[in-house]
C-alpha cells in the first residue's frame, strides 16, 4: 500500500511541475520579433548582397529552434541505430549544419526544388517527411520514404530529389530541374547541393556553364564543411573560395552555422534568380561534429579539442537559443520543453522504425516505373523472376 501511494505521488507531483512549468511560461510576457545583426556576406560579381540585420518572429524561432533540435537528435539516434547494426551500409551524418537544411527551407516556398548529395536527412525532414518515415527508411522498413529500398542515401518526398550516391551527380540532374521549372513558365527555383569535396568535379562546371547561358532559376550551394571525406579544403583546392568558382555567375559565402543568416542569403539568391538573372552560387561555411560516414570516426583530421571549440563557440542551435532567450523571444523553460518533446518525439520514431516490417522479397523490382503496366524483371539470374509493379 505504502509502495502505490508513493508511485502515485511521484506521478501527480511530476503532473504538478509539468503544469507549473507550462502555467510559467504562459504567464511570461514575451516579445512578438526582435532585430539581430547577422554576419555580412562576401560578395562576388553583385553590388549588393543580402541585409545585415533581420527581424525575427518569436513563432518562426520556435520553428527553427525544434526543427534545428529535431535534425540534431535524428543524426544522434541514428548513429546509435548504425552501431547496433539496425541501419547498414553507407550513413552519412549532418550533425553540426543543421542551420544550412533549417535556413535554406525557410528562404523559399514549398513549391521550389532541392536536390543535394548523400548528407541528406536534415533535408529530407525540413523538406517535410517525418522522423518516422526517415528512420524506417534508414532501417529498411516497409513504411520509409521509398519502401525500405533506398536506405540512407536514397531518401525523396514532394519536390525533394534526394541523395545522391555518386559524387557531384546531383549538380548536373539540380540544373536540369529548373531548366524544366523554366520550360514550363513556373515560378520555381531549384537549390542544387554538393560538398566542398565534389566543388572540382568537372560535371560541376559544365552545369555552371548551362545554366548561365540559358539564365536558368537554379542556386548553386556548395555546404563548405572544410573536409572532403577526410582531405581538409586547403589540401584538395588551389581555391578554397568556392563562392567564386562560377566566374561568370555571381556568387556570395555566407555563414552557415547561423540559422538567420543562412535564412536571408537564401531569400536573396531566390529573388535574384525568380528576376530571370539565371543562376547565383552559393558558399554556406559550416561544420560537421561526425567523421565522413558511420565508417570514419574524424579523429584523425578533427581533434575532439577542436569540435568543442566550434560546440561552445558556434553551435547553430546554441546561438539561436542565445539569441532567443536574451531578446525575450521564448525562456529557458520552455526551450527546455521544446528539447524534451522532440526527444521524446525521436524515441517513438526509433522504437517504430525496427519494430515495422521489412518489405518482402517479392516486392523487390515494385516502383522501378511510374504508372506502367506490370512487368517481369530478372534477378541474379535468368531463372529468378521478380515481378514489377507501379
Amino acid at each position: 500500500m505504502r509502495k502505490m501511494l508513493a508511485a502515485v505521488s511521484r506521478v501527480l507531483s511530476s503532473v504538478a511541475q509539468k503544469t507549473a512549468s507550462r502555467v510559467l511560461v504562459a504567464s511570461c510576457h514575451f516579445a512578438n520579433d526582435a532585430t539581430f545583426e547577422i554576419k555580412k556576406c562576401d560578395l562576388h560579381r553583385l553590388e549588393e548582397g543580402p541585409p545585415v540585420t533581420t527581424v525575427l518572429t518569436r513563432e518562426n524561432g520556435l520553428k527553427y529552434y525544434r526543427m534545428m533540435q529535431t535534425v540534431r537528435r535524428m543524426e544522434l539516434k541514428a548513429d546509435r541505430l548504425y552501431k547496433q547494426k539496425i541501419i547498414r551500409g553507407f550513413c552519412h551524418l549532418c550533425d553540426g549544419q543543421e542551420a544550412c537544411c533549417v535556413g535554406l527551407e525557410a528562404g523559399i516556398n514549398p513549391t521550389d526544388h532541392l536536390i543535394t548529395e548523400y548528407r541528406a536527412h536534415g533535408f529530407t525532414f525540413t523538406r517535410g517527411l517525418s522522423v518516422r518515415e526517415i528512420l524506417a527508411e534508414l532501417t529498411g522498413r516497409r513504411y520509409g520514404c521509398a519502401k525500405g529500398k533506398g536506405g540512407s542515401m536514397h531518401i525523396y518526398a514532394k519536390n525533394f530529389y534526394g541523395g545522391n550516391g555518386i559524387v557531384g551527380a546531383q549538380v548536373p540532374l539540380g540544373a536540369g530541374i529548373p531548366l524544366a521549372c523554366k520550360y514550363n513558365g513556373k515560378d520555381e527555383v531549384c537549390l542544387t547541393l554538393y560538398g566542398d569535396g565534389a566543388a572540382n568535379q568537372g560535371q560541376i562546371f559544365e552545369a555552371y556553364n548551362m545554366a548561365a547561358l540559358w539564365k536558368l532559376p537554379c542556386i548553386f550551394i556548395c555546404e563548405n564543411n572544410r573536409c572532403g571525406m577526410g582531405t581538409s579544403v586547403e589540401r584538395a583546392a588551389a581555391s578554397t573560395d568556392y563562392y567564386k568558382r562560377g566566374d561568370f555567375i555571381p556568387g556570395l559565402r555566407a555563414d552557415g552555422m547561423d540559422v538567420l543568416c543562412v535564412w536571408e542569403a537564401t531569400k536573396f539568391a531566390a529573388a535574384y534568380c525568380r528576376s530571370g538573372k539565371g543562376p547565383i552560387l552559393m558558399e554556406l561555411q559550416t561544420y560537421r561534429y561526425h567523421g565522413h560516414s558511420m565508417s570514419d570516426p574524424g579523429v584523425s583530421y578533427h581533434t575532439g579539442e577542436e569540435i568543442q571549440e566550434v560546440r561552445s563557440k558556434s553551435d547553430s542551435i546554441m546561438l539561436l537559443k542565445d539569441r532567443m532567450v536574451n531578446s525575450n523571444l521564448a525562456s529557458v523553460e520552455e526551450l527546455k520543453e521544446i528539447d524534451v518533446e522532440v526527444r521524446k518525439e525521436i524515441e517513438d520514431a526509433a522504437q517504430f522504425a525496427t519494430a515495422d516490417p521489412e518489405p518482402p522479397l517479392e516486392e523487390l523490382g515494385y516502383h522501378i516505373y511510374c504508372n506502367d503496366p506490370p512487368f517481369e524483371v530478372r534477378g541474379v539470374n535468368q531463372w529468378i523472376k521478380f515481378k514489377s509493379i507501379s
